[in-house]
């Protein structure tokens, strides 16, 4: 693994390169620029807060935050697996010229959503301090192995998806249709004490999705160091799926060619 590592590494000018064509192909004539991958998640948290504030029975300045963090989280992580079905398929003229490590083309994908994960934290933080003030400061520092996490995390996403959807290419289908579930099986929009008690409370101790939101809103929102018992939870999470994904490049990278 740390001789596939540094061969990934050696690489580096090449798919930094590619990192930097897609958002320049993405954004190419746009008014906006980057600036139209953080208007998805303000315009949904303006609109929800307009009405789950009064069902909910929360204030907007303390929903505003919360929301915004949480939807700028989810879509990092659905986006990084959408977009990673595809990321085999975008690179296959590399693919077939160039015998650089395979697990380069998730990298890509992982990248440049990190970027606009960045920027969206960044709208997150000056909302944050509009309405709280500077209090959450020490807390951020804990972003930083939470930011680790998430990279890796969405690398052995955008890997697993990529492969799959090579080898069955119905599973971006399937994978749109269970995000969609899922949002709704993940504290995005609500706070999981709300299903305390209930009998849909069992799905969220089955997400192991909440330990990175809870990763990300406690340091922006609370201003605290998040626990150990999210820190494991999300750690436990990012070693099985960077695990199987280290497994799927191994076994099946010499013989993907074949089945592009």
């Amino acid at each position: 693994m740390g001789s596939y590592l540094n061969d990934v590494w050696r690489c580096r000018y090449f798919w930094l390169s590619l990192v930097k064509n897609d958002l320049r192909t993405r954004y190419r004539r746009s008014v906006l620029g980057m600036g139209w991958s953080l208007l998805h998640p303000i315009a949904m948290t303006a609109i929800l807060c307009v009405v789950f504030p009064t069902i909910l029975g929360v204030k907007v300045r303390d929903y505003a935050p919360y929301l915004l963090t949480g939807l700028a989280c989810w879509n990092f992580i659905r986006t990084v697996s959408l977009q990673g079905c595809q990321c085999l398929f975008q690179g296959e003229s590399y693919i077939r010229q160039y015998p650089a490590p395979l697990a380069i083309y998730p990298l890509r994908t992982a990248l440049g959503e990190i970027i606009h994960f960045l920027m969206a934290l960044v709208v997150v933080l000056v909302l944050t301090w509009s309405i709280n003030g500077f209090g959450n400061v020490l807390g951020l520092l804990s972003l930083i192995p939470t930011l680790l996490l998430l990279f890796i995390f969405g690398w052995s996403l955008a890997v697993l998806a990529g492969f799959a959807n090579v080898h069955f290419q119905d599973t971006q289908h399937l994978c749109e249709i269970g995000f969609q579930i899922l949002f709704y099986a993940t504290p995005v929009m609500y706070k999981s004490e709300m299903l305390a008690g209930n009998q849909f409370a069992w799905l969220l101790q089955c997400n192991p999705l909440i330990a990175f939101l809870d990763l990300v809103r406690q340091p922006i929102w609370q201003g605290q160091v998040p626990s150990l018992y999210s820190y494991g939870v999300a750690g436990l999470t990012v070693a099985l799926t960077s695990g199987t994904a280290a497994v799927v490049l191994t076994r099946l990278q010499r013989r993907l060619i074949f089945h592009l």
